[in-house]
């Protein structure tokens, strides 16, 4: 049924790169949440409050809350589509994070109230009426809450959302939330035991954690977490597909929202090659990037010696000392620089932020190496920290 809804609605579905077919996906989906949660929420509040239930009551409330997370959901990708300005060169597509995360601390609020309700209930127990017309109402809802949760998580996925991502992830605590509902209308009907003060708390329990979960998932990007390993990838297969090129390294990624993601890299060529022919490469590189992953990027020339026996050996023996090194990614740009009484070698070494050597120790390792091959040898290292894993 979700594709069929996203097939009829959305224009242009398959192209979820686009910034504009991604903003009907969001727009979509916080409809079509607004429209069930409104339907759900007050289904549950009607029947909890002719059955005096404060479980189904909170269960209703958490429904309501989901159906103003929608609401902000519409705002947040309104919002996030605007165009940079001036004060906002690289656009407003991190409103998106900010939504998830206004939802979560609401969801968070909202959650303490009703454990304080529920705990109310618990210490003033009142008798709950019971009716298999909303035993039928919880199993739908159930039913209606699991169909949100798939559809909004796909959807989420799909456009690499993590507002929606948050959405779905509420909508299938729903499911679980509804279920110890209707479980406790079943054991306070067949078991003679209240629990209905005990479920309320429960649920917001649950409420409180799936919150807090939500919230940390929302803050990491605005943090400035690591590039997606598949999108890291995707950038330097696109730059080793063309002719000519020798490596790429130095990727840096910044992402400033869901389809506003900037890049750079040095891209390696032959030293002795064309230089023209090698900057149209190059420039080709940047066009495509742009077209074919909609990532704004920006590329660097590094032209590599090739053929040189210097260079060559103390590229093996560099590669050697620093491949049993825990924590040193690697290394490039190594070149020979010769003197009147001594060669510099001069590289770059790669460390991942979990290395725990010091670089002093890296250095004097790589130098005592090179030393045995020839003692004129001095090394020069440039460290460099991996923000993406290549």
């Amino acid at each position: 049924m979700g594709n069929l809804l996203i097939k009829f609605f959305i224009k242009d579905y398959e192209n979820v790169t686009d910034p504009e077919v991604r903003a009907r996906y969001g727009r979509f989906a916080g409809v079509v949440g607004l429209i069930t949660n409104i339907v759900l929420s007050a289904m549950k509040m009607v029947f909890g409050l002719l059955l005096n239930s404060i479980a189904i009551i909170a269960d209703g409330v958490h429904s309501l809350i989901d159906a103003s997370s929608a609401i902000i959901t519409l705002i947040g990708f309104k919002l996030a589509a605007m165009p940079q300005d001036k004060k906002h060169p690289y656009g407003h597509a991190r409103i998106e994070y900010l939504t998830g995360l206004f939802i979560a601390v609401l969801i968070i609020v909202l959650g303490l109230e009703l454990v304080k309700t529920s705990f109310e209930k618990i210490l003033h127990p009142e008798p709950v009426a019971f009716s298999y017309p909303t035993i039928a109402m919880l199993a739908v809802a159930i039913l209606i809450a699991s169909w949100l949760s798939f559809f909004n998580k796909r959807i989420g996925k799909k456009i690499n959302s993590v507002a929606l991502k948050v959405v779905g992830a509420d909508n299938r605590n729903d499911v679980f939330v509804t279920a110890g509902v209707l479980i406790g209308l079943l054991a306070e009907k067949f078991l003679h035991v209240h629990l209905d003060g005990y479920m309320g708390c429960l649920v917001a329990l649950l409420i409180i954690w799936s919150a807090i979960h939500l919230l940390m998932q929302t803050i990491s990007p605005l943090l400035g977490e690591a590039p997606d390993e598949a999108l890291v990838r995707a950038i330097t297969d696109h730059v080793l597909s063309h002719k000519n090129i020798l490596g790429v390294h130095d990727l840096v990624v910044h992402n400033y929202g869901p389809g506003k993601i900037f890049a750079s890299a040095h891209i390696e060529v032959d030293a002795k090659g064309d230089l023209l022919e090698s900057h149209d490469v190059i420039d080709n590189i940047e066009r495509s990037i742009v077209q074919d992953l909609h990532i704004q990027f920006t590329a660097h020339m590094d032209p590599i010696e090739l053929n040189n026996p210097v260079v060559d050996r103390a590229n093996q023996v560099v590669a050697d000392a620093l491949a049993p090194m825990e924590g040193v990614a690697g290394f490039h740009d190594l070149r020979a620089v010769p003197g009147p009484t001594h060669t510099n070698i001069i590289f770059d070494a790669v460390l991942s932020p979990g290395c725990k050597m010091e670089e002093d120790e890296i250095k004097a390792i790589i130098e005592a190496r090179l030393k045995e091959i020839n003692p004129s040898y001095f090394v020069v290292i440039t460290f460099d920290r991996a923000y993406t894993k290549l």
